[in-house]
């Protein structure tokens, strides 16, 4: 028998095979980011022992893949370590409690790779860090990076807002020093009207944020229903659910906030916790 010779692809033939993949990968993303859902998935009733269940199992799935998932998390302390770095600029010192807090709005995005695993571990299917790195190449990646894209713009915005507080109230100028910083916001009443506005407005972009993503990038992953309907059954969730949905964000913020206090470092344990934990939450709150 015959083997068909092989020959070598010219440069033109090749451009065409990878175009004519990144239309086929682009086609399937936009068909995610619309979803094929003909009604919306029912969301139950939830309550503090429903948080107290998704925060044992997210630990449970911590515990069995925490060499995978160690790999996968070491990059978000790593990141927030570079921005804070880069805030402790004089001209940008303002910006470094805006910048921690805010940095729990991505938090959902960043998670993404740990709701992977504990979906795969959940059915039985390998769910180290190559499974996390693969949703990556499922189309739904192009619903989640969405969703992704609407919370950096939403970080951008708190920032620049953070920053416009700073300017109405202690700036323009930029402080002297960190003590000097310090002395000035909780020994003036600039500084405590700072204080005071900005949580007031930043407990408003967290409670938005929340509302919109407690469950949505999970819902993604599990079920084809597009950005629209997984961020309007999150909405709705928030809504049959207000004090337990505020419970966790409480939670949330709490850990994450003192996971950032000794340099990022406590991030190594509660970020992956509490990723799990979402994943187990989305599983009790949806049918």
């Amino acid at each position: 028998m015959v083997k068909p010779i092989r020959t070598i692809g010219n440069p033109g033939s090749w451009l065409l095979k990878v175009f004519g993949d990144a239309s086929h990968y682009a086609k399937d993303a936009a068909h995610e980011i619309g979803g094929n859902a003909l009604a919306h998935p029912t969301v139950r009733q939830i309550g503090i022992e429903d948080i107290k269940v998704a925060l044992r199992k997210g630990a449970s799935d911590f515990l069995a893949l925490r060499t995978d998932v160690l790999f996968i998390v070491i990059i978000y302390p790593i990141l927030g370590l570079c921005l804070t770095a880069i805030v402790f600029q004089r001209d940008l010192l303002p910006l470094l409690f805006p910048l921690m807090s805010g940095f729990v709005l991505l938090g959902p995005i960043a998670a993404v790779g740990l709701y992977e695993m504990s979906r795969r571990r959940e059915k039985g299917d390998p769910a180290g860090y190559r499974a996390a790195l693969g949703v990556l190449e499922s189309p739904t990646i192009g619903a989640v990076l969405a969703i992704g894209l609407g919370l950096v713009l939403i970080f951008v915005a708190w920032m620049l807002t953070a920053y416009l507080i700073f300017t109405l109230t202690l700036g323009p100028e930029p402080p002297l020093s960190v003590t000097s910083f310090l002395r000035d916001v909780f020994t003036t009443g600039a500084g405590w009207a700072m204080l005071i506005i900005g949580c007031a407005v930043g407990l408003v972009f967290a409670a938005a944020t929340l509302a919109m993503t407690i469950i949505s990038i999970p819902l993604l992953l599990d079920q084809h229903v597009g950005v629209r309907v997984a961020i309007a059954t999150s909405l709705e969730l928030t809504r049959k659910n207000p004090v337990t949905v505020a419970a966790w964000g409480l939670i949330v913020a709490t850990l994450l906030i003192v996971g950032m206090v000794p340099l990022f470092i406590g991030l190594i344990l509660a970020f992956p916790i509490l990723g799990h934990g979402t994943w187990h939450l989305y599983r009790r709150a949806v049918k």
